[in-house]
């Protein structure tokens, strides 16, 4: 288990996280979410070890995190963190002789994950000769070519198409079933939600928002009822508990307070509206991550 224990660390006068803590088990996906500047990264550091927390403390199985375990972790940072001259072959002797890992170690390992991942051609190809999404999957091979017992992936999908989103999504699930701690961090909600059960939102180094999504879901109580048919929006908007009513596409979105309301709209409607679609959900993650943060949400 990672735990995370009122954790804060400052920056001169700024407090980058404030008193956070979470509980991450063998084998679960957290999802770790924020703005740019929330926290996250120096989050990240410190459960490394980088950098040393002004209070709080991180343990992983009972145990500080340092040297002794450090070849354990496996860490795919935001940013490309690859030596671009080297062929992909010495990129991943260079990344895993830091890990602890013989060269015969290593090579094999490394041909599963190329090949796993359709890249095998590459293997004695220089890193600058790769395309941005290539690089990716690279980078994501080289951070968990030791099977790290904890994982942390900051925006893992950046620069994938939906194919290869498909392929790392099956891999992050893979290393969860054979109980790799992982955390998740990502400014699109609709990856979040395709594996993490749990997760904390931080704004200004605080947690906003914490827990499994399930039941973030079912707290937030608004929802979404989305309508094919003749409508009439004003008739709708009349209707007390419905916050709006949104024309997209072939269909409209009818936000609401509360599964309450669900009865009211539906018995609204009459034969001449020729409804053919009337499907009710839960407010998207990113619908409640704009609401409790409280700024704009890029898709």
């Amino acid at each position: 288990m990672l735990k995370v224990e009122n954790i804060t660390k400052y920056y001169g006068d700024f407090c980058a996280v404030d008193n956070l803590s979470f509980e991450v088990n063998e084998g679960e996906i957290f999802g770790l979410l924020g703005i740019n500047g929330a926290g996250k990264t120096t989050t990240f550091r410190m459960i490394m070890s980088l950098l040393d927390c002004d209070k709080g403390s991180i343990t992983l199985n009972g145990k500080p995190i340092d040297y002794s375990v450090t070849d354990t972790i496996g860490f795919l940072t935001e940013e490309r963190s690859l030596l671009t001259k080297l062929t992909v072959r010495e990129q991943a002797l260079f990344f895993g002789a830091l890990k602890g890992m013989s060269n015969k170690q290593i090579i094999k390992r490394l041909d599963e994950l190329l090949e796993r991942f359709e890249i095998s051609e590459y293997r004695d190809k220089k890193i600058k000769e790769l395309s941005k999404g290539n690089q990716q999957k690279i980078q994501f091979i080289t951070a968990i070519l030791n099977n790290p017992k904890l994982l942390i992936l900051d925006e893992p999908f950046s620069g994938l198409d939906p194919l290869n989103v498909e392929m790392f999504k099956e891999e992050i699930i893979k290393l969860s079933k054979e109980g790799s701690i992982i955390i998740f961090s990502s400014h699109r909600m609709d990856h979040v939600e395709l594996f993490c059960k749990k997760l904390s939102i931080l704004l200004k180094g605080r947690s906003v928002i914490e827990g499994y999504i399930s039941d973030i879901k079912r707290d937030y109580r608004k929802m979404n009822i989305y309508v094919k048919g003749d409508i009439n929006k004003e008739e709708l908007l009349n209707i007390d508990g419905v916050i709006s009513v949104t024309e997209k596409a072939d269909e409209y979105e009818i936000k609401i307070d509360s599964e309450d309301i669900v009865k009211k709209v539906f018995n609204s409607f009459t034969p001449e509206n020729n409804i053919v679609k009337f499907v009710v959900e839960e407010a998207t993650l990113n619908e409640i991550f704009i609401a409790k943060v409280g700024e704009g949400y890029e898709q």
